[in-house]
């Protein structure tokens, strides 16, 4: 049923016969704009209409430390811009993080401006692995013109690129999985991995899963009893990951989240007790080996 805490979740991913795990969706932001992000969390109430307390809510080196302590071996420390003008200077400072952080994925960020493809293109060349996009929290149409290039530059070079798009926990007006339908259209080989599962339109994000197939699902917050009580997933969501099995990825949105790291695990792990034929070979794919394809670990 997964570890009870997070101190026993180390020793039960061992017991899954895995190195570690491997997470595409962490934040490491710098820290003026985190303690912004903390202070978005403190006042949730307003915006969300319930609490959200920051669960890991420490200074940076405590929170590559508890990373560790859990076991994570490699992560993807996303960046998003909410504006003009930050998306070169949060990409530099995401692939600087990686040069400092062993355990940290290069990755990078993107938004509509007309320097997006220059920065873009100068972050594949640096090596980023991984992209970040936020339509919610950026407020943009992912269809804009001015993203044309780099949607096919990212299709092209094959770094997935993790799309907060969906209408969840708020609605934006260019959120909607019909929206990035349209961009998956005009760009079929782009590796998506829709963040939160999309939630809560679980059900479009898995029809787009089988649609194309350089689509991915992240676990993000997805069937934890916090969003449940919001979102809840479908009574058959383990009988309808069976085709996908291998297209669902570790998702924590650590540090951020109101609840322990390892209550996301219970969560993944009860989708494998549900169903048969998921069960331990589902875990290893989802916790390690389909993330770190991804990533090119």
């Amino acid at each position: 049923m997964g570890p009870a805490s997070d101190e026993d979740v180390a020793g039960w991913v061992r017991s899954l016969g895995l190195p570690g795990l491997v997470d595409i969706h962490v934040h490491f932001l710098p820290e003026r704009v985190l303690h912004k992000v903390w202070a978005y969390f403190d006042n949730a109430a307003e915006h969300y209409g319930l609490a959200w307390p920051v669960h890991y809510r420490e200074p940076e080196p405590q929170r590559l430390a508890v990373l560790r302590s859990l076991g994570v071996r490699r992560f993807a420390p996303l960046v998003y811009p909410h504006k003009q003008g930050m998306g070169e200077w949060l990409t530099q400072w995401a692939l600087d993080f990686a040069d400092r952080e062993p355990a940290a994925v290069p990755t990078a960020t993107l938004y509509p401006e007309p320097s997006a493809a220059s920065y873009v293109d100068s972050a594949l060349r640096d090596g980023a692995r991984c992209f970040k996009a936020h339509v919610q929290v950026g407020a943009y149409d992912p269809r804009d013109r001015l993203l044309d290039g780099v949607w096919g530059a990212l299709a092209d070079a094959g770094v997935p690129v993790v799309i907060h798009c969906g209408h969840g926990p708020l609605r934006g007006e260019h959120t909607g999985l019909d929206v990035f339908a349209e961009v998956l259209t005009r760009h079929p080989q782009l590796v998506a991995v829709l963040a939160h599962a999309a939630m809560p339109e679980y059900a479009r994000a898995l029809e787009l899963v089988a649609s194309y197939p350089r689509v991915y699902l992240d676990t993000t917050m997805v069937g934890v009893p916090f969003t449940e009580n919001l979102m809840p997933l479908p009574a058959d969501w383990p009988q309808r990951l069976v085709p996908f099995a291998d297209r669902v990825v570790l998702g924590s949105d650590f540090p951020n989240i109101p609840y322990s790291y390892a209550t996301q695990l219970r969560a993944i792990a009860g989708w494998a007790d549900a169903e048969d034929r998921l069960c331990e070979p589902f875990l290893r794919a989802v916790l390690h080996d389909t993330p770190a394809k991804l990533l090119g670990i």
